[in-house]
């Protein structure tokens, strides 16, 4: 029996789990193929004990439906920086990516099937160039990865964000308040930007047009009339006021370099008071809330087409290759074309004009 095995990297996302069970569903009409799962990304080979799982039909039976992923994902650490502990207590990394090839050989696998974010898809570059018969899978709710039209995971994240907008609208109404959604996005707006669009805000900051908080306000102002009138705000949690920076901090823990971005919101409700606004504001924060739960249709499907382009691509020994979405086909794309830059929202596209048309502020 050949061997490919499959390993979820970085946040986890909705429709994780529909490319799973879709790579297994492919691989099963192979006679001479089974599927593992690394658990926990990489880490799961790198561990000792090894922890993976058997990925057969009743492994993947009903999961297509189910947020998360049944083989467990991290942020931390990987096959390129693993944390190691030093002699006088402090934490290092140590590079075992030569160490874990050799792991996956005298496992069998053939091939591995890496589904992950930019971060993810770099790690999976860098093993295809030690010979590692590698594919990617773009995974990000951000939809930041770039050879992509979209990414699974987006949509649901974009409509759990307009729904928080949609039931927002109610509770500023009866308060006569201004609301702050604050969405995930650390570099680029889409979700912001598609929620404030279909929740019909009044404003959208995103982390590509820096905002100007005296147009902010001036905008709020035409929402209101001797007190009376309500606000909805969409924050991307990388947005930025001119001349400043997002807000983050160095994170502590061990193995996870990545900055965290938090407080986007409440700086802005600041601002706005310091600006002279007089109306109550309140703040609310998704967080993780635009990861978890059940993804909705769109994504289960995209991700189905991922999982099967994926394994199919194992078969042709496309390696060193991502699956890729380019309206209307599925299709595989070099992962160096895919992570050589990130997928931003452009100031002077359609969307971004669509949302202008309609009366949204972007604070420029």
């Amino acid at each position: 029996m050949k061997r490919v095995l499959v390993a979820t990297g970085g946040g986890d996302c909705p429709g994780l789990n529909a490319v799973i069970r879709a790579v297994v569903k492919r691989a099963a009409q192979e006679k001479d193929w089974e599927v593992i799962g690394s658990i926990q990304s990489f880490d799961g080979i790198l561990k000792e004990p090894t922890e993976i799982k058997i990925l057969d039909d009743a492994a993947v039976k009903g999961i297509h439906y189910q947020g998360g992923t049944i083989i467990g994902t991290t942020t931390k650490g990987g096959p390129f920086a693993w944390p190691v502990k030093n002699s006088d207590g402090t934490w290092g990394s140590a590079d075992r990516s030569d160490e874990m090839i050799r792991k996956l050989q005298y496992l069998g696998v053939d091939a591995v099937i890496s589904i992950g974010g930019d971060g993810s898809q770099k790690i999976s570059q860098a093993l295809y160039e030690k010979g590692l018969n590698i594919i990617g899978v773009p995974k990000t709710i951000d939809n930041d990865l770039m050879a992509t039209d979209f990414t699974f995971g987006y949509q649901t994240a974009v409509q759990v964000c307009t729904e928080a907008v949609d039931k927002l609208k109610t509770t500023a109404a009866s308060h006569n308040r201004i609301f702050i959604l604050e969405a995930m996005g650390r570099d680029a707006g889409w979700i912001a930007l598609s929620a404030a669009i279909a929740g019909g805000a009044e404003a959208c900051l995103i982390p590509e047009i820096p905002y100007d908080i005296t147009k902010v306000k001036e905008k709020l102002d035409t929402r209101f009339l001797k007190g009376k009138g309500f606000g909805i705000i969409v924050i991307a949690e990388g947005a930025m006021p001119e001349g400043g920076e997002a807000l983050a901090e160095e994170s502590i823990e061990v193995g996870n370099p990545n900055l965290k971005l938090s407080g986007a919101a409440d700086r802005l409700a600041y601002e706005l008071k310091e600006a002279g606004i007089e109306a109550d504001i309140r703040t609310t924060v998704l967080g993780h809330l635009q990861r978890g739960g059940i993804p909705m249709a769109y994504d289960r499907v995209l991700a189905t087409q991922f999982g099967v382009k994926a394994f199919e691509m194992v078969l042709e020994k496309k390696f060193g290759h991502m699956v890729a979405y380019h309206h209307p086909e599925v299709v595989a794309v070099p992962l160096p074309e895919a992570i050589g830059k990130q997928n931003l929202v452009d100031p002077d596209s359609n969307l971004v004009k669509t949302a202008k048309g309609v009366g949204i502020c972007f604070g420029d």
